[in-house]
């Protein structure tokens, strides 16, 4: 798990095939690695990876083909910028929200705009994930926890204060560019409640008892 708050700002140096995936090594700059291990997860912009080499400035991590498949990963060059994030301990601060590193879809930068010392950032995303990002809800993008400002059905803002355009690779996002995305994980745990499919796989009606207990009307 992580937070969607950034540590480092890290660089692609080498992008290896490997019989049909790739093996990524990242140059981690300031990311303090001091007690990471092999098998620890990091978020590369936002895709938990599983560390298989590390060393004091860099680690290699494998990407499959699903990854390649759902997240810009597929698109990433040698000498690309990465949002990198370790993963959570018990004792961190939750400064974001509860991330799992497990991306929804991509999105797309529609527009930015300068808002007096911010930036207001229009992203498109899969009309399947509208449901899930709420207006003043949580998102994360390529790894950075954002407060949803409105929402429709097939798009979103966010406004980006100074600190995280400069800390992030948000700052050089323009319009076009491609992001990940990973709705709230509450979200998605609710909708399979309220699918209703019990052990026993009877259905149950969720809605009509979370009715009934005065959680919706």
């Amino acid at each position: 798990m992580f937070t969607g708050i950034i540590e480092a700002i890290g660089e692609i140096k080498r992008i290896d095939p490997q019989q049909g995936d790739i093996r990524l090594t990242v140059a981690t700059s300031t990311l303090n690695l001091s007690d990471a291990q092999l098998g620890d997860s990091i978020a590369v912009n936002g895709v938990c990876l599983t560390v298989i080499e590390l060393s004091n400035s860099q680690f290699v991590a494998d990407i499959s083909n699903e990854t390649l498949a759902a997240t810009t990963m597929a698109n990433i060059k040698a000498g690309s910028s990465v949002n990198l994030e370790c993963a959570l301990q018990a004792q961190t601060r939750l400064g974001g929200h509860m991330v799992s590193g497990h991306v929804d879809g991509v999105g797309k930068v529609l527009e930015r705009t300068a808002d007096a010392r911010s930036v207001r950032f229009i992203f498109g995303m899969p009309k399947a994930l509208s449901r899930y990002v709420a207006q003043k809800g949580s998102i994360c993008i390529d790894g950075i926890s954002l407060t949803v400002n409105t929402v429709d059905s097939e798009s979103f803002s966010v406004n980006i204060v100074p600190h995280t355009l400069e800390m992030t690779t948000l700052g050089d996002r323009q319009t076009g560019d491609a992001v990940n995305l990973e709705v709230d994980v509450i979200a998605r745990y609710l909708e399979r409640l309220m699918l209703g499919v019990s052990d026993d796989k009877k259905t149950v009606d969720y809605k009509t008892l979370l009715g009934k207990s005065g959680f919706i009307k």
